[in-house]
């Protein structure tokens, strides 16, 4: 019962569902109050006709006391200023004169309260001293019940925006929370998708070149087969299936792993670039820094590379010369890696894939930069610097 007393107490009086309904049962519950009180107490007369008319002229606008409560206090007041003069029971109009004055001060600013309160009191006692000293006397004593529900309202409209700011805090971080679950899911999709595309697309790449040679030795000239040159193509198609089934199976590891974590020190990436590159056909000359590399800085040396000599293969040709320098910087503590190709640069072409942008973001992810595009003298090259450390993503 506590908890439902609460939760009423702390409800917006603009938004509380069935509000208008809930108050024509106040006002009939009031008006009954009133009747009881007028036929019980007898300090005045009993109310006749228009007595009781001006009873319920100050109880029926408590309907709409919570949508116009300045107004609904009006007309109670008038009607019980009505009531008063007239001599019936003083007790009766009371509870319609508490309930308004609650209303306005539950929902108004605390100087419309103020004001209204210091009004309807000082008019009360302005009036009673008027009639005589002992009624201004007891008015004045009954008053403090005035202020009580003047009061009692102010708190009651304290608590409900300390309620309704506790709920807007609340609200707001929910929606931080789920639109930060929803940035993650995000750089997740597209770090698998990114992932995918670098391992498939580079072994898609070989096996097709690799396929093409053998191709063109068993069609070539079919008199004088070379069997060693079919073999040693098949093997190569083979290994690259090898090979990629490994990465993929990698890839998926780390992708289940909840808590993935990142070390220095000698970094499978570097150390695979020479059986990448040399799978590819290319030229490789590396100079390893004498500090460990952050195991993401080596991913994205791989990963860049395995990707630049997928483009230099499709768009520039198999037998294209394409040279790979992976070397440390003497000051700044960074690795720079070039990838360069004589051939044309078609790859160039707006909305010829997704590689050159998932490269970029490989950059960026740890803290590095990279360009891509053709040279002056000819070809094509892939340049980047990446921090030896593991560094913060670029803005």
């Amino acid at each position: 019962m506590g908890e439902r007393v609460l939760t009423a107490v702390s409800r917006d009086p603009l938004t509380t569902p069935h509000r208008r309904r809930n108050d024509a049962l106040a006002a009939l519950g009031t008006a009954a109050v009133a009747a009881v009180l007028a036929l019980v107490v007898r300090d005045g007369k009993t109310p006749d006709l228009l007595g009781w008319l001006l009873l319920g002229a100050g109880a029926v606008p408590l309907v709409w006391r919570r949508s116009r409560p300045v107004l609904v206090l009006g007309a109670v007041l008038a009607s019980t200023a009505a009531y008063h003069a007239a001599g019936y029971t003083h007790a009766a109009p009371h509870p319609a004169m508490v309930l308004a004055l609650y209303t306005v001060a539950s929902t108004a600013r605390p100087l419309t309260t103020l004001l209204i309160g210091a009004g309807v009191i000082g008019t009360t006692l302005a009036v009673k001293f008027l009639v005589g000293t002992a009624e201004g006397v007891e008015s004045l004593r009954t008053s403090g019940w005035t202020l009580a529900v003047l009061v009692f309202g102010v708190d009651v409209r304290i608590y409900r925006r300390y309620i309704a700011s506790v709920v807007g805090r609340a609200e707001r971080a929910e929606r931080t929370r789920e639109e930060e679950a929803a940035r993650r899911v995000a750089q997740e999709r597209l770090r698998i998708a990114r992932d995918l595309h670098d391992l498939l697309a580079h072994s898609i790449t070989l096996i097709g070149v690799r396929t093409s040679v053998a191709s063109h030795v068993l069609t070539a000239d079919p008199d004088r087969l070379d069997r060693a040159a079919v073999a040693v193509a098949l093997d190569e198609i083979a290994e690259t299936c090898r090979t990629a089934r490994q990465e993929l199976r990698t890839t998926l590891q780390v992708l289940r792993d909840d808590a993935p974590t990142q070390q220095d020190g000698p970094l499978p990436g570097l150390d695979a670039l020479p059986a990448l590159v040399r799978a590819a056909g290319a030229d490789l000359e590396i100079r390893p820094p004498t500090l460990g590399v952050a195991s993401a800085t080596g991913a994205a040396v791989y990963r860049i590379v395995q990707e630049s000599l997928t483009n230099a293969v499709r768009h520039a040709g198999a037998n294209t010369p394409v040279r790979v320098t992976v070397a440390a910087e003497d000051e700044g503590g960074a690795l720079r890696l070039t990838v360069t190709d004589d051939g044309a640069p078609q790859h160039t072409a707006p909305g010829a894939g997704f590689g050159i942008a998932g490269m970029r973001e490989r950059a960026r992810s740890v803290g590095g930069t990279l360009s891509a595009g053709p040279r002056e003298c000819g070809g094509f090259e892939v340049a980047a610097v990446l921090p030896l450390g593991t560094g913060e993503p670029a803005v």
